[in-house]
Parts: C-alpha cells; sequence; structure tokens
C-alpha cells in the first residue's frame, strides 16, 4: 500500500524537506518552499522502467555497446538550430528549450515540426492552446502538412497512448508546466509534476526512440521550468535570447550531450515566422555609427563559426564619490580586470570616471579574445579619439600588459577581410596567423604598442 506523507519542496532547486523552512538550505532563496503530497510504497511506482532498445539487462563493454542510439540524426529543416544542436536530431533525443514569454519558442519547434512531418508522423502537444488557434500560426508559418498531428491533452498517461499509437517521427511538448499525472494530487506546474511528467515522457522517449522537444517557461528567478533538475535530466537545454523591441533572436546551447555549447543560431523574427540570418556578422555591425569614439570591433568565435561585434565603451566625469562600473554582454569582472590594466600598464587614470560598456545588438562575450577590443573601446571614448572604421581588434590582455594569443586567428581574420576591414591587430608571437588578401596585419606585444597602433 502506498502511504501518504507531506514534504515542502523549494520551486527554484527542488530541495526536499519534512518540514517548512523561510529559507532554502541548498540554493539560500527565501520564501521558496511550498507544500506538496508524497507517496510511497510499492503503488507509488507509476513510472515504468526502462529497458534498453538491444534488450541488455547488464553492463557490456564500450567497445560492443550500438551505436543505434546518437549516432543516426536528420535535419530540422532550419540551418541555423541544427548548427546549434550539433547537426541535426538525434534518435531518443530529450531537449529543452527556453526563453522569456513570447520570445518565438512556440513559432520555432511548430516550425521544426511541420519540417520534420514532411519524413513522416509529427506530433505537436499543446496544454496552452486550441488547435483552431495552432492551426491559424501553422498557416502563418507555411507549417502545414497532413502528417503534422496536433494534441491538446495535459494527461502525461494519455499523451503516452497518442504516441505509441501514432509513433511519430518527432515529439513538440508546449509546455512542460502544463502536463500533469495522475499519480501525484499536486497541482501542474509544481516541482513534483514537472518533476514526474518530465521523468514519464523522459522514459517513453529513450525506450522509442523518438526525439522530443519540451517548451520550458523561464521563471523570474531566470530557471527554465522552476527547479534546475529539470535542465540535468534532458540531454540539451536551448536558451532563446533577444532584446526587448528587437527583431532578432539568438539561440544558444547551454547543455549538450551531442554538441558544442559555444555554437549559436541567429534569426529574425518576421511575419511568416523566424528567418535564418545567414551573416550575424553584418547584422551585429549594420548599426555602428562612424567617426564616434568609444567603438571597437572584435572578432569572437562561437564553436565553429567566426563573429564580428562591436563593443561600445562611454567615458564621462562622475558626480559621485565612487565611480560607476556598468557592463551589458560581458562579465563586468573582467571590464574591472582590464580598467585596472589600463590604469596600472598604460598610463590613463580612470579612477575619477564612469566607465559603460556594451556589446551591441543583444551578443553576449564570453571569450577573453575581446579584451583589447573592450581596452581600445574605452581608451578611444576617455580621449574622444575614434577608431578607425576598417579595423578589427583581436587578443587577450594578460595583467602585466602582455598581449597573448587567441585560437582560430585564422577565420578571425578570414571574416574580417570577407566583411571589407582592412586592418587587424593581432598580438605577436605564437599563434600568429598569415594575412588573408587586402588585410593588413598589425602586430602588438603589449597593451600600450596597441593603443599607439590604433590611436
Amino acid at each position: 500500500m502506498a502511504k501518504q506523507s507531506t514534504v515542502f519542496v523549494c520551486q527554484a532547486c527542488g530541495y526536499k524537506t519534512a518540514k517548512w523552512m523561510g529559507k532554502c538550505p541548498s540554493c539560500g532563496q527565501w520564501g521558496g518552499l511550498s507544500e506538496e503530497i508524497e507517496f510511497t510504497g510499492k503503488s507509488a511506482q507509476a513510472r515504468p522502467r526502462w529497458t534498453p532498445v538491444e534488450g541488455e539487462a547488464g553492463p557490456v563493454p564500450i567497445t560492443q555497446a550500438s551505436l543505434s542510439e546518437g549516432g543516426a540524426r536528420f535535419s530540422t529543416g532550419i540551418s541555423e538550430l541544427d548548427r546549434v544542436i550539433g547537426g541535426g536530431v538525434v534518435a531518443g533525443s530529450f531537449t529543452l528549450v527556453g526563453g522569456d514569454p513570447g520570445i518565438g519558442k512556440s513559432t520555432l519547434l511548430l516550425q521544426v515540426a511541420g519540417a520534420a512531418a514532411n519524413g513522416g508522423p509529427a506530433l505537436y502537444v499543446s496544454g496552452e492552446e486550441s488547435p483552431g488557434q495552432i492551426r491559424m500560426r501553422g498557416e502563418r508559418l507555411n507549417s502545414m502538412s497532413e502528417n503534422l498531428f496536433i494534441l491538446p491533452e495535459t494527461q502525461v498517461e494519455r499523451i503516452e497512448q497518442h504516441i505509441q499509437r501514432i509513433n511519430p517521427r518527432l515529439v513538440v511538448i508546449d509546455s512542460i508546466q502544463t502536463i500533469y499525472t495522475d499519480q501525484m494530487p499536486s497541482a501542474p506546474g509544481s516541482v513534483g509534476q514537472v518533476r514526474e511528467a518530465a521523468g514519464r515522457l523522459l522514459n517513453l522517449c529513450k525506450a522509442s526512440g523518438v526525439p522530443m522537444f519540451l517548451i520550458g517557461h523561464v521563471t523570474k528567478e531566470g530557471a527554465i521550468a522552476g527547479p534546475r533538475l529539470l535542465e540535468h535530466m534532458v540531454d540539451t537545454v536551448l536558451y532563446f535570447e533577444g532584446e526587448k523591441g528587437s527583431p532578432f533572436r539568438i539561440l544558444r546551447a547551454v547543455k549538450n550531450r551531442f554538441g558544442s555549447t559555444n555554437e549559436i543560431g541567429v534569426f529574425e523574427m518576421k511575419p511568416e515566422g523566424l528567418v535564418e540570418v545567414d551573416n550575424p556578422s553584418q547584422l551585429f555591425l549594420s548599426e555602428r555609427p562612424g567617426k564616434v569614439s568609444g567603438s571597437a570591433v572584435v572578432a569572437l568565435v562561437n564553436g565553429t563559426r567566426p563573429l564580428l561585434v562591436e563593443i561600445q565603451a562611454l567615458v564621462t566625469t562622475t558626480h559621485y564619490p565612487s565611480p560607476k562600473r556598468t557592463t551589458s554582454g560581458i562579465d563586468p569582472n573582467r571590464v574591472a580586470i582590464l580598467m585596472a590594466i589600463i590604469e596600472k600598464r598604460a598610463g590613463f587614470h580612470l579612477m575619477g570616471e564612469d566607465v559603460f560598456v556594451n556589446v551591441a545588438g543583444g551578443a553576449r562575450v564570453l571569450e577573453p579574445a575581446a579584451d583589447l577590443g573592450v581596452v581600445a573601446a574605452v581608451v578611444s571614448s576617455f580621449r574622444d579619439i575614434p577608431l578607425d572604421a576598417r579595423t578589427v581588434v583581436v587578443g587577450e590582455v594578460g595583467l602585466g600588459g602582455e598581449t597573448r594569443a587567441v585560437g582560430q586567428l585564422d577565420a578571425r581574420l578570414m571574416e574580417a577581410a570577407k566583411l571589407g576591414f582592412t586592418r587587424a591587430v593581432v598580438p605577436k608571437g605564437k599563434g600568429a596567423a598569415a594575412a588573408p588578401k587586402g588585410l593588413e596585419l598589425v602586430s602588438v606585444s603589449t597593451v600600450s604598442e596597441a593603443l599607439d597602433a590604433l590611436l
């Protein structure tokens, strides 16, 4: 017989305790524990045990493991999404897609389901919209197909039955917060329901080999679908990002068992849906102002894709005892280190100045190859001297004021030459690359040499 007990579960991290506490001992969040009913005992084991497809019940040598799962892929029909997830959808993969409300999650996955339906049945499970609403969007996105099935259902047991009956090529769940199981009395969207529903779908996904995409809403704290436990259960976690009021979206993988987490996909939201952006570098530089101080172009690499972005800096005299250091799109701690290097190694005194650093276009800088560009933009704004509009800056900066080599420099310079840049300031020594046609290389070994060459 099943036994019933009351537990308190943290909505942020999934921590479970038998008594209520104002502060979660695990993640430190205040007021995050909610009451739930938990069942224990034989009848409470509602989740079926996953038996491998090949039928092996025991351990096997890695050299004899089957390659049937994790090897075969098929295209989503959207090359930017294929790039982010590692080259296509893997059979039996379990993918979570998160992002702010209205960012385009449902739009993207309905386009994916429509493309997958060209090769076989695809199932779109909606717990939030009626079939009529989804059809209206499907007509706008040109995702109409007799093989695309719409299922307005929220109970996981009935969803499992339909998946086993249709045997679809791909399944989309919109959204995981609306799915519930009768085995638990708590409300849909609670920690227990989200965990149990996702667990049942995961077991079915792995046992049947049917890939699934889950849509997860983002909480006020920025976690997908409430507890971060869900991010640990899935194979891939994708975040949809975009600036408010901007039509451009960036899809980023923060976890990927089948590919790199450094790749990004760039889309533009149009009336006909999400359209791929073939040249993101040109997009990020399209509105760059001319002959304005504090603007530098840096060459980054996301996975296999070189990307040119604009670093903007504004240095103004402070009116407060402590000057401000505000950043957007870049690590503020890294910028603070670069400010100290500018003071100590380059001789520019910024203690009485407010410094604002921004990465234009909503891009994010995650590698130190942009260090030299940040330094150049800050000093350019401080001295009010514009940098050459056709110069790109690449290089990591050490605490001693020296410039350090960066990886894949050839790919960065080729992208710069393709976009019409005529000059590149790069680190000297190890890792030096040959200059592409039409691009002049200026090799520097210190921050001071770089600033002399740029200003």
